[in-house]
């Protein structure tokens, strides 16, 4: 099985489903005709230590290092038979091959409990909003949760499910203490994660290794790899890219980190790697100092040197290829659910083929976003038919028709198109992606969203605050956001909002009042799901490379390794981290749909200001759309059946006059129309004619047709009977 590329991801990212980084490359080598082999190493790292012998085996070596101290790691211990018997079964059915399993574990005392289960009582209600198979999930995380927990309190305190070491990782200014961290005895971790290795190479024998490493916690993980690569496998090249190095190591000068690797690719991978593995496939000994490559580092008369000397041109969407998924153990991930929410689950339950419907940002404006890299300021969409001609190539490669597309925010415009592409092609999909609470997010798009197979969307709200809204340059108010959101949920599409606290200049009574808005769009129901995080000043974004006029100052170190996140004082003085418990805490009610009632002081330990809030503010800003006249340029389509049609006649000033009656059925209810014989017809007519499979009409053409025939179309086109057939299938887009 040799192989001239070697594709890897180090430990930890999802247990649910590959990272894409690896498949999108392997798609491109496709293209170019080079060999490649991709491994998930994390996912082989877990099966083999979440597995009956791999945790017989923790459980061994922690009473040897006597290291079974705490109270509740002392307590797995003296139930490591009861966890090590149902464990297999266990990873089997979260898996998803083994459902029946789900009744078993839903019974009382047949799981072994500690201390992840400390919040079952507080959640049992919440479990009546979910099924069996739900329910055994989130009982089966809590169980790995606790293995987890005994792992990290006896074994190797740098495990996690989805990250390692991320400490050594993360605002590593210096390369000094990761270095030092390498040249320690291997960790037990390390030594399960470099024996798959090990063996993996061996059956592959590449002759260019390529590591895309996405974040902090995959960097550790990834230089052991490499280190081991390099004592054991010498005569191997080593290519080092992903998110982590686009975005950290734009300023790398230490020559130690090519110890480990011989190449760092920034950016785009595809032609970084094509020229890369041009020379190391084809022209080994041709002196480095002479080679063409496209935004790569490497180590020149042993200095860190930055190569970008190639004429050649990034190359385009159309042109990279379509992610190829094969090689990864497809069946074998994991599917968890840590909270019992439905839309908070769609990250770690379920196996999502993962695309893109655009490169960048089509906003890119934020200022606390990394705008300056070319991976959000370069934008580039992908037409919409090359989309769904690769959705359907992905369908036939893993057999799996969910699809999370992950763009920085997803174009509405484009969305449009591929949700009409996906129904004109008659597919049966699911899918998901970021977004902006953009205006363009009207209730019919929405419908259109959701009939072709959208089911959530992520987008950041930030701070519910219009003054730092502006300030951040987001484009969208509160109450535009608040519109949206019901828009999406009023047509059956979940939404998760990222939330924002601490951004330079908030004051306390700000945090105070984006956390009543917060309280009210989740009592609305009109957000299902959201996730506090605190602002995080960036060297890459407007507020990193002007922090003067944001009221900043940042913290400068000497960067020889290392340089994203920037420690900084806010002119303000307030110590924002204090916040973040009561925050977090009201959010995790608030999604389960408790806590409304509750004062927000009841949320934190120490004192806050009363919100400056009206207590109906967002459902009022809901009643405030006004009227807008429809565009001539505007699309109609209609997504429902056509008619049962019947026949009658009123009888009108002693004039029979001959009526239809159209009956409709949709998949949820049925509705009459009545209308004159002619008029029926005509709209019959129309319908036909804008059903997805169909091309699509405007509103002027089907304007013009009407009033060729009745006179002005708006009275009929705003009827009651015209209100109804909008509100089942007939949209405006």
């Amino acid at each position: 099985m040799q192989k001239d590329l070697f594709l890897f991801t180090p430990p930890f990212t999802q247990l649910n489903t590959p990272y894409p980084a690896t498949a999108y490359i392997k798609g491109f080598l496709n293209t170019k005709e080079i060999d490649s082999y991709q491994m998930d190493l994390g996912i082989e790292v877990i099966l083999e230590l979440f597995s009956s012998k791999g945790m017989n085996a923790v459980f061994e070596y922690a009473l040897d290092q006597n290291s079974i101290l705490s109270e509740n790691s002392q307590r797995i211990y003296a139930l490591r038979d009861h966890y090590i018997k149902p464990l297999d079964d266990i990873i089997l059915f979260l898996q998803g091959h083994n459902d029946t399993f789900a009744r078993q574990i839903c019974t009382d005392n047949f799981l072994p409990q500690s201390s992840r289960f400390d919040q079952l009582n507080d959640l049992e209600w919440a479990f009546g909003n979910m099924g069996i198979q739900d329910k055994a999930k989130h009982l089966a995380t809590l169980f790995l949760e606790d293995l987890s927990d005994f792992i990290v309190d006896c074994v190797d305190d740098h495990f996690g499910f989805s990250r390692y070491a991320e400490r050594l990782g993360m605002s590593a200014n210096s390369f000094d203490q990761l270095y030092n961290g390498l040249q320690q005895p291997l960790s037990y971790i390390d030594q399960i994660t470099l024996s798959i290795l090990k063996d993996r190479l061996e059956q592959t024998q590449p002759q260019l290794i390529v590591m895309s490493v996405p974040f902090p916690g995959n960097l550790y993980s990834g230089l052991r790899s490499c280190q081991f690569i390099k004592r054991h496998f010498p005569n191997i090249k080593i290519a080092m890219g992903g998110g982590f190095p686009n975005t950290e190591l734009r300023s790398l000068k230490d020559a130690r980190v090519f110890e480990f690797v011989d190449f760092i690719c920034l950016d785009d991978g595809e032609l970084p790697l094509e020229l890369v593995a041009d020379f190391v496939l084809n022209d080994p000994s041709k002196p480095i100092e002479e080679v063409d490559f496209k935004r790569t580092y490497v180590l020149e008369n042993e200095v860190v040197t930055y190569k970008n000397n190639t004429a050649k041109l990034d190359y385009k969407q159309l042109k990279v290829g379509t992610p190829d998924y094969s090689d990864l153990l497809l069946d074998k991930y994991i599917s968890v659910i840590e909270v019992a929410n439905p839309m908070h689950s769609l990250w770690s339950d379920g196996r999502w083929n993962k695309l893109t419907m655009a490169h960048g940002c089509y906003w890119g404006k934020c200022t606390f976003c990394d705008i300056s890299l070319d991976y959000i300021s370069l934008y580039e969409p992908v037409a919409a038919n090359v989309l769904v001609d690769r959705m359907q190539q992905l369908i036939e490669q893993t057999g799996e028709r969910g699809f999370h597309f992950v763009d920085e925010a997803a174009p509405p415009a484009l969305m449009r198109s591929v949700a009409l592409e996906i129904l004109k092609r008659n597919l049966t999909v699911t899918w998901w992606t970021n977004i902006r609470f953009e205006k363009n997010f009207t209730q019919d798009l929405c419908h259109l969203l959701k009939a072709s197979g959208c089911i959530a969307v992520s987008g950041g709200l930030e701070v519910a605050s219009d003054r730092l809204l502006k300030l951040i340059d987001k484009g969208v108010t509160v109450e535009q956001v608040a519109q949206v959101t019901r828009n999406f949920t009023e047509s059956g599409i979940m939404v998760h909002s990222y939330l924002m606290y601490g951004y330079p200049t908030q004051t306390i009574q700000e945090t105070i009042d984006s956390l009543e808005m917060t309280r009210q769009l989740f009592e609305l129901g009109i957000i299902q799901s959201g996730f506090w995080h605190q602002f995080a000043l960036t060297a890459h974004s407007p507020v990193g490379m002007n922090t003067k006029d944001y009221g900043v100052v940042p913290h400068l170190k000497e960067i020889s390794f290392a340089n994203n996140d920037v420690q900084f004082t806010d002119a303000t003085g307030i110590d924002h981290n204090v916040f973040s418990e009561g925050l977090k805490k009201s959010l995790f009610n608030f999604m389960h749909g408790i806590g409304f009632d509750m004062s927000l002081q009841e949320w934190f330990d120490f004192e806050i200001p009363s919100t400056t809030i009206a207590p109906f503010y967002i459902e009022d800003g809901l009643g405030k759309e006004s009227f807008k006249p429809i565009k001539p340029n505007s699309k109609i389509i209609y997504l429902g059946n056509l008619p049962l049609i019947g026949s009658f006649t009123k009888t009108k000033k002693g004039i029979e006059i001959p009526y239809l009656d159209l009956v409709f059925h949709n998949k949820t209810n049925s509705f009459k129309i009545e209308l004159p014989e002619d008029q029926g017809n005509w709209l019959i007519d129309q319908l036909e004619l804008i059903q997805p499979t169909n091309k699509l009409s405007t509103y002027s053409q089907i304007k013009s047709a009407y009033e060729s025939r009745f006179g002005s179309i708006e009275p009929f086109w705003y009827s009651k009977e015209m209100e109804l057939l909008r509100s089942n299938g007939l949209l405006v887009l």
